[in-house]
């Protein structure tokens, strides 16, 4: 799939020009279509969008808002990039607020909450493609989160968490988190059940935190891998370029 495509899927049920371009391209940068460090350019999308370039500057500066993308002058827009110390950051950041949001949710929980979270996990564990696990992964704990009747918490939760959204879920098909992932929600939906505030916020605590070490490892690791891989090209480039210096001489 590329971005013609989502453009196409995503078109059948969006009103807002704006709206729909951000989101695709949102979309877009979630699955790895469009890749950290790749540069996009108002007219070229706008091309491909079939739309003016004023829906497109309004789409960019509403993913730069959400940090997605970095708005350069007379370059257009990057596909932001993540550090593993801004990892570590943005999970520094979200761990109490998402603590805070389960406080305040737990005593507002209906029953049909419960029984959605539940569904949610039975969902996952029958799905096996990455870009939908991520999307339910989202909505459990968004689920468990909305009755804090915290418009702006959520908010911010949320733009932290598409910050991170891409790295997850490449995280996530590679390195095969996702069993120790459910059974962490299964402790943290059983705690909210039994309407146990401090047990939910201290399993969802160790969830995120688990999570947090473990990409930011994946990260390093990542990082690392380019870097030896850097070294590797410029050693084999020193080798060929050394016979020439030594017939020189």
């Amino acid at each position: 799939m590329d971005l013609a495509d989502l453009a196409s899927a995503y078109s059948r049920n969006r009103q807002s020009t704006p709206s729909l371009v951000a989101e695709v391209l949102r979309e877009a940068i979630f699955r790895g279509i469009l890749s950290g460090g790749e540069q996009l350019r108002q007219d070229e999308v706008a091309s491909q969008f079939g739309v003016s370039r004023i829906p497109v500057r309004e789409a960019f500066r509403q993913l730069a808002a959400e940090g997605l993308i970095t708005l350069y002058p007379h370059r257009g827009a990057v596909v932001s990039t993540l550090s593993p110390e801004e990892v570590q950051e943005i999970y520094e950041i979200r761990i109490p607020l998402e603590t805070l949001a389960i406080r305040l949710a737990v005593p507002k929980l209906t029953q049909a909450d419960l029984a959605h979270a539940h569904d949610i996990l039975h969902a996952i564990d029958l799905e096996e493609d990455s870009v939908r696990w991520g999307e339910l992964n989202r909505e459990f704990h968004a689920t468990l989160y909305a009755p804090a009747g915290r418009p702006r918490l959520l908010a911010l939760i949320s733009n932290l968490r598409a910050n991170v959204e891409r790295y997850l879920r490449i995280y996530i098909s590679l390195m095969h988190h996702k069993q120790r992932s459910q059974r962490q929600h299964r402790e943290i939906l059983a705690a909210c059940k039994r309407r146990d505030v401090e047990a939910a916020a201290k399993v969802l605590d160790e969830h995120l935190s688990d999570t947090s070490e473990l990409l930011i490892r994946f990260l390093k690791q990542q990082r690392a891998g380019m870097v030896a891989s850097d070294l590797n090209v410029a050693s084999a480039s020193d080798q060929e370029s050394s016979p020439r210096k030594v017939a020189k001489i």
